[in-house]
């Protein structure tokens, strides 16, 4: 079997989702994981598909063709599992909070990556901050921690600055 990564984005219309897991059942393929959403009117995500080593290569030219059914974007990439790895390595969950301000995605994956830690899951919002008035943000980190992270040391990086960008972080 084969693991193929497609990212997918377009104009959000019925029927994305629809077109590709039919090109991708045609051709023997399983829809394995995904992220999909809609985003200021355009549709995005992410989708992992394993497939018969030898129908691969006829699923991405398939693939391909739907591009003009609305899809402004389809990338195709070979994925790779690194079951030893994974089996090593721990999960960081993290919640950030606070007043959105620009900065706040660079700081945090700054210090994850001082770290050496990989983020697997990334989801962030910005909503109305319903009784002070102006805007929320808030984050969902899910991240990859090796085995020779001092996890004291990434606490004590993440807790200063969570005061210095004035947010909460609260880890899980």
């Amino acid at each position: 079997m084969t693991t193929l990564i497609l990212t997918v984005a377009g104009a959000d219309r019925p029927g994305l989702v629809a077109a590709v897991a039919d090109v991708v059942d045609a051709h023997g393929g399983n829809w394995e994981n995904s992220s999909l959403a809609e985003l200021a009117g355009t549709f995005a995500g992410v989708i992992e598909v394993s497939v018969p080593t030898d129908r691969a290569g006829d699923l991405e030219t398939a693939l391909r063709a739907i591009q003009g059914q609305g899809l402004l974007t389809l990338s195709v990439l070979t994925g790779t599992r690194g079951v030893a790895e994974e089996d090593e390595e721990r999960l960081l969950v993290m919640q950030v909070l606070g007043n959105d301000h620009p900065g706040i995605v660079r700081e945090v994956s700054a210090v994850l990556n001082a770290h050496a830690l990989s983020i697997e899951e990334l989801a962030t919002e910005t909503r109305d901050a319903a009784m002070a008035g102006g805007r929320l943000f808030e984050a969902s980190v899910i991240a990859k921690v090796p085995p020779t992270v001092d996890l004291d040391a990434l606490r004590a990086d993440l807790e200063r600055l969570a005061t210095e960008i004035q947010v909460d972080i609260t880890l899980g």
